[in-house]
């Protein structure tokens, strides 16, 4: 899941490959703005066919975040 959403952070919102990392914060370490943010859960919901609820939206911080909730929501 890490990579798949790699693929998605660096081709769809021009994210520099090496920043990401499980570590990293989408907002302060890879510079991902609201909009951006916003686009990569619309992007995660389609691939990934998850949903994501608004609540669950300010737990996804760091990109291990998402990997962790795409994992279980994808079961």
């Amino acid at each position: 899941m890490f990579e798949k959403l790699k693929d998605v952070l660096v081709n769809e919102l021009s994210v520099n490959e090496e920043d990401i990392t499980m570590e990293a914060e989408l907002v302060s370490d890879l510079g991902i703005n609201s909009l951006e943010l916003a686009d990569l859960l619309l992007l995660c919901e389609d691939r990934f066919d998850v949903v994501i609820s608004d609540d669950d939206v300010h737990k996804l911080v760091t990109v291990g975040d998402v990997v962790s909730f795409m994992e279980s929501a994808a079961k």
